[in-house]
């Protein structure tokens, strides 16, 4: 008597983080049977490090999520505690909105939105192995023996495949918050030709507010002017009290207990084998790699309003118990400060993400992708953006048709998955405003122009939604052209104005466009000179400005993308033999065999392949397709 359980779904979803809960919301949203794994039902969207969403290029992600049709900008929108625009001193392109959440409630109002979708399963329990046959993904088994049958899989474990919890030597084979690890699968993903790696990241002491003395630190409130996340929202829908983050250093005493310590840090003593983040180092790494420093920013913030909890944000470590404790009390205001949780490190497995396709379908193994830190990213809008795009193409894969592939030129999503699938990472991947060579054109404030038709067309926008945008984009289509007719002449008055905001005074008549295009001056400015302006919404007239303000800037920059795509549209057939590429470099070769590129603008971003590489290759191309 066979006495194994089975169910069948179209889509089983591993790990119920910010990877998987987009990728099943998704998922369930067009149509398809999904199933939804974890270790814990408590534990739906956790924040296990630092209580915000957004941030530096981060909220560039989460804009682009939600004008997909995502659902991480609605969430946050909903918890959130306190809201800042960043960098708001510089440019457009690198203005980040970046949101203190509620952790509880962030975790309570996404599993609400799991619960509540048609569709869509949940179940807490430990995936054991993929089911493979002849290279195509065929389901998964659980601990307990219980097969899941599917059409496609989507791995989003975060980072709880042989997690390991690493505190001095306090060691626990836990994942995050004592959560249970997932101790099986990776060895199935092994057995089925997947290279695994090990990586490293961290999470700092928590501490009682009542033991923090703030009088020694600098409050950082939120912003009067909320701008929300959610392309759906208006910030009078989403006002509410905010509670403030505080601004600390370290010193020389800390620098100096951390030095005395040192041979007792796992990361320094060999006891941590993984490979940590670069881009966000313990602080025992930013004392020894950073000895000119002097002093570090330490940034105290809430984790929500339901606890006294307060995470010390730039503090992350996996010093012993008595290290911390002296080190986070050398620090102002935290002189007495009681420790509620310790810092400690993380080690994880995750895949070479070099494995996958730019669909994050694995090459090897059909219908099974990833998303999220599994990938050797870090961060929870690196992995909800990635946990989007599987489930997208999960569906995509099923219905037999092409894979939705965002490029570097259309969003920070496209940006961020073709560095992995394409460079690969050896330390875990976060996502910053540097690595887009097209930040003008993927601000965040355009995120629904970029991304809301493709939503619109695959089924997440609704048409309710997608009639809004329309209305959106003709009233900024129609201010622009209007602003160009606009003539101011000189007067008494127009100068006294222009003088109050150090800008040259006007003799002859000026159209407004070149008005605004002042650096002294903007489109806000110019309301007194512009007697037939209408009333418009915040985000309307923000992407007028930037659309005049930067025009010759945009038209550059849009040429630019014009010869990237000439590259990517230069597609290499499947069969080719890099063998018989003639005057190829031997290591250009090799990566070329390795990797097999879909596209010659693809090729050209492989590490070790040059661009005398790519002319060989563009000359042998052309000689091929002739042949055929």
């Amino acid at each position: 008597m066979n006495n194994t359980l089975e169910y069948n779904y179209d889509i089983v979803v591993v790990g119920a983080g910010h990877a998987g809960c987009e990728a099943a919301l998704c998922a369930a949203r067009l149509g398809y049977n999904t199933i939804i794994f974890t270790v814990s039902i408590d534990s739906i969207a956790m924040m296990p490090c630092n209580p915000n969403i957004g941030g530096t290029s981060k909220g560039h992600l989460v804009r682009e999520i939600d004008a997909l049709g995502g659902q991480m900008g609605i969430n946050i929108d909903k918890t959130f505690i306190q809201s800042k625009m960043l960098n708001k001193s510089k440019g457009p392109a690198v203005h980040s909105l970046r949101a203190q959440a509620d952790k509880k409630n962030y975790s309570a109002k996404m599993r609400e939105t799991l619960e509540n979708t048609e569709g869509l399963d949940i179940r807490q329990a430990e995936v054991a192995s993929i089911i493979v046959e002849d290279g195509v993904i065929k389901g998964i088994k659980t601990t307990s023996g219980t097969v899941y049958n599917a059409k496609a899989v989507i791995l989003c474990t975060g980072v709880y495949l042989k997690a390991k919890c690493i505190s001095g030597d306090d060691i626990s084979y836990t994942g995050p918050n004592g959560l249970a690890a997932a101790n099986s699968l990776s060895q199935s993903l092994i057995d089925n030709g997947i290279e695994i790696r090990r990586f490293k990241t961290g999470t700092p002491a928590r501490v009682d507010k009542r033991t923090i003395d703030f009088s020694k630190m600098d409050e950082q409130k939120g912003d009067e002017q909320i701008t929300p996340f959610s392309f759906n929202n208006k910030a009078e829908d989403i006002e509410r009290e905010q509670i403030s983050c505080w601004l600390t250093y370290t010193n020389e005493e800390t620098h100096d207990i951390i030095r005395n310590n040192i041979e007792r840090s796992p990361l320094f003593s060999g006891v941590i084998e993984g490979t940590g983040p670069r881009y966000c180092p313990s602080i025992e790494d930013k004392v020894m790699r950073f000895s000119d420093k002097n002093r570090h920013q330490v940034f105290i913030e809430p984790e929500g309003e339901y606890t006294n909890e307060m995470y010390i944000g730039g503090m992350s470590t996996s010093l012993p118990e008595d290290v911390q404790f002296r080190m986070y009390r050398s620090v102002p205001g935290l002189e007495n400060a009681h420790i509620v949780r310790n810092g400690y490190a993380i080690e994880y497995d995750c895949i070479n993400p070099l494995q996958l396709k730019q669909s994050l379908e694995f090459k090897k193994v059909s219908g099974l992708f990833a998303a999220g830190q599994i990938n050797g990213s870090s961060g929870y809008e690196e992995a909800a953006a990635q946990g989007i795009v599987a489930g997208i193409n999960s569906v995509m894969y099923i219905k037999g048709e092409k894979p939705v592939i965002i490029d570097r030129s259309q969003g920070y999503i496209g940006v961020l998955i073709d560095d992995l699938v394409t460079k690969g990472t050896n330390e875990p991947y976060r996502m910053m405003t540097s690595r887009a060579e097209y930040r003008l054109l993927l601000r965040q404030d355009n995120a629904d122009q970029r991304m809301t038709p493709l939503g619109y067309k695959l089924g997440l926008i609704s048409e309710e939604r997608y009639q809004k945008y329309l209305t959106k984009i003709s009233m900024i289509e129609d201010e622009v052209n209007r602003i160009k007719e606009v003539y101011v002449s000189p007067s008494d008055e127009v100068n006294d104005i222009m003088k109050s905001y150090n800008t040259t005074p006007i003799t002859t008549g000026i159209s407004l466009e070149e008005l605004i295009r002042r650096p002294e001056l903007d489109y806000n400015k110019t309301a007194s000179f512009d007697k037939k302006r209408k009333p418009l919404d915040s985000d309307i007239t923000e992407q007028v400005e930037n659309m005049i303000k930067y025009e010759g800037y945009i038209i550059r920059q849009k040429r630019q993308v014009e010869q990237y795509r000439k590259m990517e549209k230069k597609m290499i057939p499947e069969t080719l033999d890099y063998d018989e590429v003639p005057s190829l470099r031997l290591e250009a070769r090799q990566k070329l065999k390795e990797f097999r590129p879909v596209s010659v603008g693809q090729a050209s971003r492989i590490s070790g392949v040059s661009p005398a590489d790519i002319s060989v290759l563009l000359v042998y191309l052309e000689h091929y397709k002739a042949t055929k």
